[in-house]
């Protein structure tokens, strides 16, 4: 019995778009026939009404470039995707009204979806099968039933879907368990579901709610994404390959996830909740989405690339392309950077007042740094002072020194004394990831919970804001005045032939990375991901201006170009699966 999609994961927005035609390639290498991506909201409409359709953004050039690879296209909107993606997609300027609903069926939020989805989907609208191109199904949501009940709402997102010309078929997708499935069907649309592992027991569950709907595997997870602070996560070849023969045995379409990774470039990397519930401890996800997937970040096959195109030619009626020969990589070496300029010293992109401090969506910033000020009055003994809420690591100085490096995850208090008069308190807060997954959705930034000295609440604030998406504008070339807070480090990195690369920070602690003024994403000395991917396009031969965004302070500022990624110690886990997950 032949499956009816063999598809893999790719998402468009986690390639660089010279690279989409090679990445498209290696998946028909491999041995399937359908690409699958899901759509990101906030990287199409990043501010409210402000809708990016090319560039990296470029859906249907994407889903064509699919097409001439000989792959036909399942495509997953939204609104909502998780993905590990920063807030699953949302934009964050939703997070502006504290009064917003996600997820159900709130007046606010279905106009701002149906703006969305009246500027997306005509791509997609055009290039369905129905209409001679090659998207042949699109989804529903996305595993709501981990996270609520409000069926109005998914037929509401059903409707919307089919009003604006989807006529393929929809499918929803959800973990294997009761009350997610109870929670994520929707009449009219096929069910699929998500595991990565014992595809037996999923499918038995799916026909006890859907006897009547084609097995699916929407999610197979062929490997695992990473947190910050915790080991690299690793699946056996030869594991992933047995379940994958397994499920295509029964007939069953199949969607690898991930086929190909790619990478969380800039601040899109988003996060996770710990615990059973994910409501435990705050995880940011790494920049590197390698996810362990057959092709690898740099888009190399892997050992499980060749173990799954082996059981992938046993049900592909085509002929399967042989993969092509990777080009070399950048040859090692080393780069000082010895420009520097303080974040302080940049003019920030705002200022605001506010009796108590705004978040970093109340004062339209997606992700960076916000210098919060105000005045402690005097005298007071030593008191903790209590960051309610922070979100997420927060730089603490009184009358400019520094006092405490307080962490959402960690501590969140400390001890602060004003001897005499009053003070000046300066606290300097960096964003991570939002949470991407459970209902630590809408997961605002800054200090959210306000500051207290004690039990009394500290009021009458500045806000300065330093978003870390274009440092275009870096007045390089001021005097370097002796300081506090990050540093940027600027230095030159000759490049004979532009070629992928792996940029190392090994004596620096946390921050940024950027290429020709391309942001790379974050670093952090924590690990376990080491090193960062440097695509080939963003490099030009000759000289190219890297620039380091160095929060906590590096005793010598050396960058080195390594040849091989770094991603971190691993563990080999036989399966990976939660109840509930992306």
């Amino acid at each position: 019995m032949r499956p009816v999609l063999l598809s893999g994961a790719l998402h468009y927005f986690r390639v660089l778009p010279e690279q989409w035609p090679h990445r498209l390639a290696m998946l028909r290498a491999m041995g399937l026939d359908t690409v699958e991506t899901y759509l990101a909201w906030n990287l199409h409409e990043p501010e409210r009404g402000r809708f990016v359709l090319g560039g990296r953004a470029d859906v249907g050039r994407f889903l064509d470039l699919a097409a001439d690879a000989g792959l036909d296209a399942i495509v997953r909107p939204g609104p909502y995707i998780c993905a590990e993606w920063d807030n699953g997609g949302l934009p964050s300027w939703l997070l502006a009204d504290r009064s917003a609903r996600l997820r159900c069926h709130d007046r606010a939020y279905l106009g701002h979806v149906a703006r969305y989805f009246d500027a997306v989907l005509p791509a997609v609208v055009e290039r369905q099968r129905t209409r001679g191109g090659n998207v042949v199904m699109v989804q529903v949501e996305n595993e709501y039933g981990a996270y609520g009940t409000d069926r109005r709402y998914l037929e509401w997102v059903r409707d919307a879907l089919r009003e604006r010309g989807v006529d393929v078929p929809l499918r929803t997708s959800d973990p294997p368990t009761d009350y997610v499935l109870a929670g994520g069907v929707v009449p009219g649309v096929a069910a699929a579901v998500n595991f990565g592992h014992d595809p037996e027991t999923a499918f038995a569950t799916l026909a006890r709610y859907r006897p009547d709907d084609p097995p699916m595997c929407m999610e197979f997870w062929d490997g695992w994404f990473d947190h910050w602070g915790e080991r690299h996560s690793t699946r056996d070849a030869a594991d992933a390959a047995n379940v994958l023969e397994r499920i295509l045995a029964t007939g069953a379409s199949v969607n690898l996830y991930m086929a190909h990774g790619g990478t969380n470039f800039g601040t899109t990397a988003g996060a996770n909740l710990g615990g059973d519930e994910s409501t435990g401890a705050y995880q940011p996800t790494v920049t590197s989405y390698d996810y362990n997937a057959p092709i690898d970040e740099r888009g190399a096959p892997t050992a499980k690339f060749h173990a799954f195109r082996e059981v992938l030619a046993k049900y592909q009626a085509r002929a399967i392309p042989e993969p092509e020969a990777m080009p070399p990589v950048l040859p090692a070496g080393t780069v000082r950077l010895d420009e520097t300029l303080r974040l302080l010293d940049v003019p920030p992109a705002k200022v605001a007042e506010a009796v108590v401090p705004p978040t970093f969506e109340e004062l339209g910033l997606h992700h960076g740094l916000v210098l919060y000020r105000t005045r402690v009055p005097g005298p007071r003994g030593a008191h903790d002072l209590h960051l309610d809420g922070l979100a997420d690591r927060a730089h603490v100085y009184i009358d400019g020194a520094l006092a405490a490096v307080l962490e959402r995850s960690g501590e969140t208090s400390a001890p602060v004394g004003v001897p005499g008069g009053s003070a000046t308190l300066e606290i300097l807060v960096e964003s991570m990831g939002r949470v991407n997954y459970g209902p630590g959705l809408g997961d605002r930034k800054g200090l959210v919970g306000g500051v207290r000295h004690a039990r009394q609440f500290l009021h009458g604030w500045t806000a300065a804001t330093y978003p870390v998406d274009d440092i275009s504008h870096l007045p390089w070339g001021r005097r370097d005045r002796a300081g506090r807070g990050p540093v940027f480090h600027r230095g030159v990195l000759d490049v004979g032939e532009p070629r992928d690369g792996y940029l190392a920070l090994p004596d620096w602690t946390k921050g940024y990375a950027w290429v020709n003024g391309f942001c790379l994403g974050r670093y952090w000395d924590r690990g376990p991901q080491r090193t960062l991917y440097v695509p080939w396009p963003l490099l030009r031969r000759g000289a190219n201006e890297l620039v380091v965004l160095e929060l906590d302070g590096v005793a010598d500022p050396v960058a080195e170009i390594r040849t091989t990624p770094d991603l971190g110690a691993h563990r080999f886990r036989r399966t990976r699966c939660r109840t509930v997950r992306s």
